[in-house]
């Protein structure tokens, strides 16, 4: 954590960490401790990381992930039952989706934040991650653990928001407010999609990715798709001693007005003149 948040999480949770190695199920009071505060991610009280607006830099709560890992020590392995469908794990399934539509077949876990205007289409939606209100995680779609998805976000069929638990400081997968994510999309290792940011189906962007101005041929920050821009997986040949290879990279293809609405119409056009579908 930064000196400059304080998480409104209980310190008891430090405390219990630095001794987790002892911890069991058996240990009631820490468990209705870790349990609390895995409630108020559940509930939105609490989140894992969020985007601080005076500094830009993102800021994440090690309080919030110690106690999703510490649930991990304090809670029993337990049975449950959907229908014809049987489970057997330590995690439950949430149960809070005030104002949100869950259609059948998707799945999202305990400690999982979904604001009310959420749409989920058969998907996945793991522990710790937070997704803002009007965003659809589409069918297939998985939002990792801890992952942040912003509000009126459209993840697109099959995409992939990667998780990150381990270590608790580590920084997760920031989707901002107004993305788009193509279909089949992956974004992962605590990668960042700006505001307003749109890519292209089969769209790959890591931490380490490279990222290029189509334009100008600048390279911007890695791991980052810029704000209000359409991006695409491109490649650029680098040369090894066994020869020259094409190694991805994320391409810029254009820069949108701030705010600009989103129109699939016309970023389809933009993406097929390039050989790449929204």
């Amino acid at each position: 954590m930064t000196t400059s948040f304080t998480s409104p999480l209980p310190a008891e949770i430090d405390d219990l960490w630095e001794r987790r190695s002892e911890l069991t199920p058996d240990d009631t009071a820490a468990r209705d401790t870790i349990v609390g505060a895995v409630d108020e991610l559940d509930a939105g009280k609490a989140r894992v990381a969020f985007v601080d607006p005076d500094t830009d830099q993102v800021v994440v709560d090690e309080r919030a992930k110690r106690s999703i890992l510490l649930s991990f020590r304090v809670l029993g392995m337990e049975e449950s039952k959907v229908g014809d469908f049987h489970h057997h794990d330590r995690i439950p399934l949430k149960t809070r989706f005030d104002g949100v539509r869950v259609v059948p077949g998707a799945i999202a876990r305990w400690g999982a934040y979904l604001a009310p205007g959420v749409v989920l289409m058969p998907s996945f939606t793991n522990f710790g991650a937070w997704v803002g209100s009007g965003t659809m995680v589409d069918t297939w779609a998985t939002v990792g653990s801890c992952a942040q998805v912003g509000e009126n976000v459209h993840l697109s069929g099959g995409v992939g928001v990667g998780g990150v638990l381990e270590p608790p400081q580590a920084s997760p997968v920031i989707i901002e407010d107004d993305a788009f994510l193509g279909s089949r999309s992956m974004v992962v290792e605590g990668a960042r999609v700006r505001r307003g940011a749109k890519l292209g189906a089969g769209t790959i962007l890591t931490a380490s990715t490279r990222v290029y101005d189509a334009q100008t041929g600048e390279e911007l920050p890695r791991g980052e798709a810029p704000a209000w821009s359409v991006c695409v997986t491109a490649n650029k040949v680098k040369s090894f001693p066994g020869g020259d290879f094409g190694m991805p990279v994320l391409l810029v293809l254009k820069r949108l007005e701030e705010g600009q609405e989103h129109d699939k119409l016309a970023l389809n056009d933009l993406l097929r003149e390039h050989g790449v579908n929204a």
